[in-house]
């Protein structure tokens, strides 16, 4: 059977979509929180904010996390997705696979144009695909089993694979796959390419300005290909890397939006409470976050599972959620955030707070108390990127105290702390977020798999962990086209990460936007702010 979805046929959405294994509603996009009755209106400019700069404007090659806020003003991708990650048309208009899975053909959109004046093909699409596939951090794996994307025609482009890649399908947005334009990249280094910094795109918004530590500024493309869209006139970009200061500047409305969490949990309540703000929670849907603690299985204390389950036994969850983290995120049993619905399983193995347990496991592991009532000595490390991985650390050290596990919180710089992880391996166990992202394969196989155990490479399987079903499974599933497998295979895996415990999840990251009600439609897919914003408006 051929696979296709068209933008304008919905006979098509139900067969595609259902066989890809998507949740089929038929349902447009969101228009986001607080739409007005009367209409978009042309005009304005809004203001977007960040809390650090990023270090380039385009993620060709570069997945620094705010560059995923800017990338998308002014390239797009073959697709974008809504809420519960259904793909619908950006510059591809039609799409089908093949029953294999080792063809994925796209129609493209006719009468596009780069922000330069030349016309966008599909020769654009194979450089982009091609060169993301060699120098994008995920990229690599994401097209690992790319042979070639072939161009019979201007606006076709066919991505042909060796083996299947069910996770494909869900890769291809703005930020993730960026499309730019060869004939400004051909010829080049891509990560260093001058464009990066000054992007030329096919969105709908045009690169103005960029001042350092400063600002920038990006204005209305009047040529774009879906008139008359984009209705506001310009966007500006600041940069306050104070939270105190990014709390006033939107408290006072010299912002529109916020994403990201930006500011203290302690003071989104009061915020939330102003009659101009408002906090929206989707838009994250294909980042989805989570915050874990990583045991490192090459120190002798950790290598005994008797151990681990030990400390899951005397850490509160919702402790987690509701001191931690100020009642923000939901707790979860394992591994997937409750965003990615199809591969979250509720149902998982437990370990209740139960410091009686937890005493006699580390007694049947061998770790006496000393005369000082002293088990054992540890170190944790939190990762220095938000308030809760702090607070965090400090909880659990109270936590595993009573089990006589004398623990020593340690900060560091982001750098510092990256190399001690996953470099220098000099760690004992960490608090620290991770991305599910958008497919298991793609965001949590990196964090288990004990191929991806590589010393120097960060983010990957940090724990060391090895277990042979789990690896079996995880390559399984890479390649499993019937989603019903998959689905399943998912939660075998999961279900065996639960009895062994590399690592003890507790919850899904509180990640919100915080916008002023004046502007509205800017969140309508599954990347949020980090999407074009062609749709959103100021109401006068």
């Amino acid at each position: 059977m051929r696979l296709a979805l068209h933008s304008s046929r919905r006979r098509f959405l139900g067969v595609s979509l259902a066989a890809l294994g998507f949740a089929v509603t038929g349902a447009p996009f969101s228009t986001g929180a607080g739409a007005a009755l009367a209409g978009p209106a042309h005009g304005g400019t809004a203001t977007l904010l960040l809390a650090a700069e990023p270090p380039v404007l385009t993620s060709i090659a570069h997945t620094a996390y705010n560059t995923v806020f800017v990338s998308g003003k002014t390239t797009e991708g073959l697709l974008a997705y809504d809420f519960d990650l259904n793909p619908r048309p950006q510059l591809a208009t039609e799409w089908s696979v093949s029953e294999d899975g080792l063809r994925y053909t796209f129609k493209l959109r006719e009468g596009v144009k780069w922000h330069d004046g030349k016309p966008f093909t599909s020769a654009d699409v194979a450089y982009s695909i091609n060169t993301l596939k060699e120098v994008h951090p995920r990229g690599r794996n994401t097209f690992l089993n790319l042979v070639e994307v072939q161009t019979p025609d201007p606006l076709t482009a066919i991505l042909v694979l060796s083996k299947p890649a069910p996770y494909l399908i869900s890769a291809l947005n703005a930020t993730e796959s960026p499309i730019v334009p060869k004939h400004l990249y051909e010829g080049t280094k891509a990560a260093e390419n001058p464009v990066n910094l000054a992007p030329v795109g096919t969105g709908p918004y045009k690169f103005k300005e960029w001042v350092r530590a400063s600002h920038i500024i990006y204005e209305r493309n009047p040529d774009y290909w879906d008139k008359p869209k984009p209705y506001l006139d310009r966007i500006v970009v600041r940069f306050i890397p104070d939270a105190a200061g990014r709390a006033i500047a939107i408290e006072t409305g010299e912002i529109d939006l916020a994403p990201n969490t930006p500011i203290s949990l302690s003071d989104l309540s009061r915020l939330e409470g102003l009659p101009h703000i408002g906090i929206e929670k989707n838009g994250n849907q294909y980042n989805n976050g989570i915050s874990r603690i990583e045991f490192n299985l090459e120190r002798p204390f950790f290598k005994d599972v008797r151990v681990r389950r030990a400390i899951a036994h005397a850490l509160d969850r919702e402790v987690f959620k509701n001191t931690v983290a100020y009642g923000y995120g939901n707790v979860i049993p394992g591994p997937i955030s409750p965003n990615l619905t199809r591969w979250f399983d509720p149902d998982l193995k437990t370990y209740p707070l139960d410091p009686d347990t937890a005493n006699k496991l580390l007694d049947e592991a061998g770790f006496a108390r000393g005369g000082d009532g002293v088990r054992q000595r540890l170190t944790i490390d939190y990762v220095p990127s938000g308030e809760i991985y702090k607070r965090g650390a400090d909880y659990i050290k109270q936590a595993l105290a009573p089990l006589g596990l004398d623990v020593t919180v340690r900060s560091q710089d982001f750098a510092t702390y990256t190399k001690r992880i996953y470099t220098d391996r000099d760690f004992d166990f960490a608090f620290e977020g991770m991305s599910n992202l958008f497919d298991p394969t793609v965001g949590v196989q990196r964090l288990y798999w004990s191929k991806n155990f590589k010393p120097g490479v960060p983010f990957s399987n940090g724990a060391a962990y090895s277990n042979p079903e789990v690896d079996r499974l995880l390559e399984e599933s890479a390649v499993e086209t019937n989603p019903e497998k998959r689905v399943a295979q998912w939660r075998r895996i999961q279900e065996i990460l639960v009895e062994d415990l590399p690592a003890i999840d507790v919850i899904s990251s509180p990640e919100v936007t915080l916008y002023n009600k004046r502007i509205v439609n800017h969140t309508i897919t599954a990347d949020g702010v980090g999407g074009s914003l062609a749709d959103a408006y100021i109401v006068k």
